[in-house]
């Protein structure tokens, strides 16, 4: 699956209808949003039964004030509609791994 934007209109929906949401908060004049793209979107072909969400905070910044983003690129997981991951900055490839392999853990 590739990854989806997400707006305020349907964000509650797909966290609390999807075992496993991560989402990244991003805006299009964030240099490092735009290094850590490439690795959102390969992690998102390789983890099909994830749904991996993308948040223009430019275009929706009422919700990414409700979601107390203060820095971007953040990226967010949630696991049966909780979040159980949010962390400010880019992340390698091996780190969005490991946090991928957190949350398939979790019970």
């Amino acid at each position: 699956m590739t990854t989806r934007d997400l707006t305020a209109a349907d964000f509650e929906t797909t966290i609390t209808t999807n075992d496993i949401v991560l989402v990244d908060f991003w805006a299009a004049w964030c240099g490092p949003c735009r290094a850590f793209a490439p690795v959102f979107q390969k992690a998102s072909e390789q983890h099909p039964d994830i749904v991996f969400g993308k948040i223009d905070t430019e275009a929706e910044r009422a919700l990414a004030a409700a979601a107390g983003i203060t820095s971007i690129p953040t990226l967010m997981a949630f696991r049966e509609g909780v979040l159980v991951f949010s962390q400010p900055g880019a992340l390698p490839a091996t780190a969005l791994e490991q946090v991928i392999e957190g949350v398939r853990a979790l019970d």
